[in-house]
């Protein structure tokens, strides 16, 4: 933490910087479709996300996963693009176009050189707008994307990582996976996935960010001449509602293990709220508070951490993998009403933010970083420009913003357990 706050004597210059660079970036709309553009010079990597919106909120939750399969199926190839001369444009562009669902948005983009960028659009474009679906290619892709999910119950933690999602969000869209389960995904039909294609690829669900040395005039063209021509619909961008609290509650998986695996969230803040970077800030100082007292001084865990899982909708939450969960819960509530009831000390908020603006500059490293960051506070904030906001919103959170946030969000954990169930009691966790 010292070594960071050092290199911090020149971080004025780059935030300047990044402040300058701004003024590259313009965003347009075609025929419903926004389309945000930063021109960066420095490289010849084009990264260009495209976002389809609503993630679990718009997928019937009996049909999750409908997107993935429908977005990877379209890599086997389109009207256009029969898959035998897709793969081989692909291999000759050393261009990627990749597919990713999460729960606010499915993503699907491109990553490429300026020179290959107008070629691999057309593709890409092709891909959304008139994949093939073969039947044969679609039950292939659907067999890879089965037995990802499959072997989600052998990974202790891919495992946690899903059953814990699900039930802090029971009842809410946002304890649905967006990559589906295996009943949801074996009874999809490719009646469904043409369907959704012809009814859900429309301009008014999409977000663009391209960041990249590609002139606003060309790109603005080849959207026209492709994904603009799409129709417009009628969809209206909303996050969903923010879940009831809850009364603190411990969900278990037996599993005889080395070890016993605890993940648990509470219901943060919105992303558009005040309390946001607050929370960010409470969770790094509260995980940092867990590090030393259960791993440093009692060595009860090769892992902790408090982990701040950052959608519209945050979830804040507690992690840890021990032989000893209660005596770790004993812990975990004595750290976290130190934090309710004391002020954090402003010099190690102050380092702590400095690490957080550290890690900010590091994540926005990449064209594509950059876009994923643009499009967040175009979705979750309303508007791409306040991105540039995000230092001084960091440092503007003080000791009693911490204090506030962790009394007023910390409280009714739904932990998710795999282990064994003699070495935890529910009743630990009532105090949380």
């Amino acid at each position: 933490m010292l070594a960071l706050a050092a290199a911090f004597v020149a971080m004025p210059v780059s935030m300047a910087a990044q402040r300058t660079s701004d003024s590259a970036t313009t965003s347009f709309e075609v025929n419903g479709l926004r389309v945000i553009h930063r021109r960066v010079t420095a490289n010849e990597v084009v990264a260009a996300n495209l976002y389809l919106l609503g993630g679990v909120s718009q997928v019937p939750a009996a049909k999750a996963g409908l997107e993935l399969l429908l977005l990877e199926a379209s890599e086997r190839g389109t009207r256009k693009y029969p898959r035998e001369l897709l793969e081989r444009k692909m291999a000759r562009l050393g261009s990627a176009i990749v597919a990713s669902p999460s729960i606010d948005w499915t993503m699907i983009g491109v990553r490429s050189t300026v020179t290959a960028f107008d070629s691999t659009f057309a593709i890409f474009a092709d891909r959304i707008m008139q994949p093939r679906l073969d039947s044969g290619e679609v039950e292939t892709v659907r067999s890879t994307i089965l037995s990802g999910v499959r072997q989600r119950g052998d990974d202790p933690e891919a495992l946690l990582n899903s059953y814990s999602d699900s039930v802090a969000f029971a009842g809410h869209p946002y304890g649905t996976s967006p990559v589906g389960s295996e009943a949801t995904l074996k009874a999809l039909t490719l009646a469904d996935l043409r369907t959704w294609q012809k009814t859900q690829m429309v301009t008014s669900r999409m977000l663009l960010v391209v960041v990249g040395d590609i002139p606003r005039a060309r790109l603005e063209a080849m959207v026209r001449a492709t994904l603009g021509t799409l129709p417009r619909g009628e969809y209206r961008w909303a996050p969903p509602i923010t879940p009831a609290a809850r009364l603190s509650s411990l969900h278990t998986i037996t599993r005889t293990l080395p070890t016993n695996y605890l993940q648990g969230y509470w219901v943060g803040p919105r992303a558009d709220s005040r309390d946001y970077q607050p929370m960010r800030l409470a969770m790094a100082a509260l995980g940092g508070r867990l590090f030393t007292e259960v791993r440093v001084k009692r060595n009860l865990t090769y892992a902790v951490n408090a982990p701040f899982v950052d959608r519209f909708i945050t979830a804040p939450g507690l992690y840890v993998t021990t032989t000893t969960p209660d005596s770790v819960l004993g812990i975990m509530r004595r750290e976290l009403e130190s934090m309710k009831r004391g002020l954090i000390d402003p010099e190690g908020l102050r380092l702590l933010v400095q690490q957080f603006i550290t890690e900010f500059f590091l994540d926005n490293e990449t064209n594509s970083d950059q876009a994923t960051f643009l499009a967040r506070s175009e979705l979750y904030r309303g508007d791409w420009r306040l991105a540039s906001g995000f230092v001084d919103e960091l440092r503007k959170v003080t000791p009693e913003d911490i204090q506030r946030v962790s009394r007023q969000y910390l409280q009714g954990i739904t932990m998710a357990y795999i282990g064994d169930p003699r070495r935890i009691s529910a009743a630990r966790l009532v105090s949380f």
